[in-house]
């Protein structure tokens, strides 16, 4: 029996053209500004995101602790909701890397408001001084929410008149942007700094890209060598990520598309909560009957790989990509109702 993995959209294979894509790169080195790849990758990303330049980065991690650097000193905090990546997925980095605290806000599936950002910022000499608002599009731990753009423009003005710099991080951006019909640069041009991600939804190898002002990213190409994320015939992953751009962005409506399918599917199993109409983009977070390591295993156990979730001690996390197909939604239904009876 073949696994069908949902754990997440980062575990997609590289497509056949991709690979051509990648393996056929013009390349340069790197750290000399040479490689024509990456520089095309670039200045695409830049006119994508409506901001005026952009840089490639081996992950999004980076790209967000490149913001992190860029914004904020030691001793400075940054408002972000409480289930952030850059607070739970980035292994201490605010702190190991920039000397810099969370202010956690608590946001509803990862949506905060502007009046929690206007009572969230320090004032006195006392506290650490508030320099930054990161906000996440889509939300990973709030299960690929979306930010409404009208609200998210509230908190940035609300945050710029707090005397704060804005950072999105978009790892899913573009997630956000097909399933809206909105253009990604809505959210980015915005932001002093956004991040976006090729090797989620867009189904690249590797790669991230930090998108600001040519000040900004001037400075991220400072940051990036320091953090050991400067390569030199990058062109090759740039390739993929450029591919990935051109040819994977408007095909997100697909995952959207089995996630809500996948959604129905289980609503209508014994012992399964989940709420359809919360399925925005192309996570599906479900209650199952038992411990989550448990449902986990019960699951892997069928071939159907999933992932834990810290929205409640029950909650499993299925994500549709680019290697799941509408016949491998069905059976994964059946896979999951016949582990949920075994």
């Amino acid at each position: 029996m073949k696994p069908i993995d949902l754990r997440s959209d980062t575990v997609t294979k590289p497509t056949p053209a991709m690979r051509r894509a990648m393996a056929e790169a013009e390349v340069g080195d790197d750290i000399y500004g040479e490689d024509p790849t990456a520089r095309r990758l670039e200045e695409l990303v830049a006119e994508r995101l409506g901001l005026q330049a952009a840089l490639f980065v081996p992950s999004g991690t980076q790209a967000n602790q490149i913001a992190m650097g860029l914004h904020c000193r030691l001793g400075d905090e940054v408002l972000a909701d409480a289930g952030s990546h850059i607070i739970h997925y980035e292994s201490g980095a605010l702190s190991g890397l920039w000397g810099v605290q969370p202010a956690p806000l608590a946001g509803e599936r990862g949506l905060f408001s502007p009046e929690q950002v206007k009572a969230a910022v320090r004032t006195d000499f006392i506290g650490p001084r508030s320099r930054l608002v990161s906000l996440e599009n889509t939300h990973n731990r709030g299960g690929g929410k979306v930010w409404p753009l009208d609200r998210f423009r509230a908190v940035v003005d609300a945050s710029r008149a707090a005397g704060l710099a804005v950072h999105l991080d978009g790892a899913r951006l573009f997630n956000a942007a097909v399933v809206t019909g909105t253009p990604a640069s809505a959210w980015a041009s915005l932001t002093d700094t956004t991040a976006v991600c090729f090797s989620k939804g867009l189904g690249a190898p590797a790669g991230s890209a930090i998108v600001g002002s040519r000040e900004l990213i001037a400075e991220a190409r400072r940051l990036r060598k320091r953090l050991g994320g400067a390569m030199r015939q990058v062109g090759i992953l740039a390739a993929g990520a450029l591919y990935a751009l051109e040819h994977h962005v408007e095909r997100l409506a697909e995952d959207h598309v089995h996630a809500r399918r996948l959604a129905a599917g289980l609503a209508e199993l014994p012992g399964v909560t989940v709420d359809p109409g919360q399925v925005e983009t192309n996570m599906v977070v479900a209650e199952f009957p038992g411990a989550q390591a448990d449902t986990v295993a019960k699951l892997a156990a069928q071939g159907v790989l999933a992932g834990a979730t810290g929205s409640s001690p029950r909650a499993v996390r299925l994500v549709t990509h680019l290697d799941i197909s509408a016949a491998d939604i069905d059976e994964v239904l059946v896979r999951i109702r016949r582990g949920l009876a075994g």
